[in-house]
């Protein structure tokens, strides 16, 4: 494996960089409850083997390479890895994968904010999970046994429909993330002085809207604490976001929405007043004009209670 290494002709703004939920898709969010898993094949084939660098503004990402070798890109670092592996992406990190032919493994994408919820009691470990990791790993190690074995029951429980389903997804998920703060040195910032801060002002804002979104508070209340304008905090999104920052809170709050009309048996009217909607009739006209459905429609369409 060689070391990181710049890589100026590759270079690009950030302005420039694509905002996806999955690769390539940009209006679609990783599931209802906030996790996707796929193989590293069932992607990257379509696309020739290479995923062009580009950044998700609210998804963590974890990739585990069972097999082949991989060039990684990570903001302006880049290093070649052979299986195995793992990787680990935070959110607004941009990053870009080469892959052999063949390469297998599996691509773990969860919501920034389920992995909140999981490690909330863990504030230390959620800060070192908010810097990328390229790790090789020893083969035939009893951790790396462990990691993979931990990865394949996961993709068994994605797949099927076993009693408390959830509980083992979350269980396995926290333990491959507290692996991956565990496995190798962070990867060094690599930003601009001026990038860094942006980037800083963006996790702190995904913070403020991660605390504050169920009473809807406004941009410039929760643009205050970052010491900096709504002007601001909105000039910042749209350039590496691509959205401003209202709609970044309004994505969030439609998150929970779902889950709550997929998960719980609440009342229409209790999800909008739990969610800072004063006219569960506002909240109806929210929700179609982001989803294209009513509410009690949506949960019909998909199967919720």
């Amino acid at each position: 494996m060689t070391g990181p290494r710049p890589n100026s002709s590759r270079r690009s703004r950030a302005v420039a960089t694509p905002v996806y939920s999955l690769y390539g898709e940009e209006g679609r969010t990783p599931a209802l409850d906030g996790l996707h898993l796929e193989s590293i094949a069932d992607r990257s084939r379509l696309h020739n083997w290479e995923i062009q660098p580009h950044r998700h503004g609210a998804l963590v990402q974890l990739l585990l390479i069972e097999r082949g070798r991989v060039t990684v890109r990570m903001d302006e670092d880049e290093r070649e890895l052979r299986a195995p592996a793992l990787v680990w992406v935070p959110a607004l990190a941009v990053h870009g994968f080469r892959f052999a032919p063949e390469t297998e493994g599996l691509v773990v994408t969860l919501d920034q904010g389920r992995l909140r919820d999981l490690l909330d009691h863990l504030p230390d470990l959620l800060e070192s999970l908010s810097e990328p990791r390229v790790v090789p790993l020893e083969r035939g190690a009893t951790v790396t046994r462990a990691l993979f074995a931990v990865g394949h029951g996961l993709r068994e429980d994605y797949a099927g429909a076993a009693a408390w389903r959830g509980p083992a997804l979350d269980h396995a998920v926290a333990l491959l993330a507290t692996q991956a703060a565990r496995f190798g040195a962070a990867e060094p910032a690599t930003h601009g002085a001026g990038e860094g801060r942006a980037m800083q002002h963006l996790t702190r804002y995904r913070e403020q809207v991660e605390r504050h979104y169920r009473r809807q508070p406004s941009v410039a209340e929760l643009a205050a604490p970052l010491g900096i304008t709504p002007t601001q905090l909105n000039r910042l999104c749209r350039r590496h976001l691509h959205c401003s920052a209202l709609a970044v809170l309004h994505q969030r709050v439609l998150l929970e929405a779902k889950r709550e009309l997929g998960y719980t048996n609440l009342m229409v009217r209790q999800i909008a007043d739990g969610l800072g909607f004063a006219d569960p009739a506002y909240f109806t006209r929210f929700f179609l004009k982001h989803t294209g459905r009513a509410p009690t429609e949506w949960r019909e369409h998909t199967g919720g209670r």
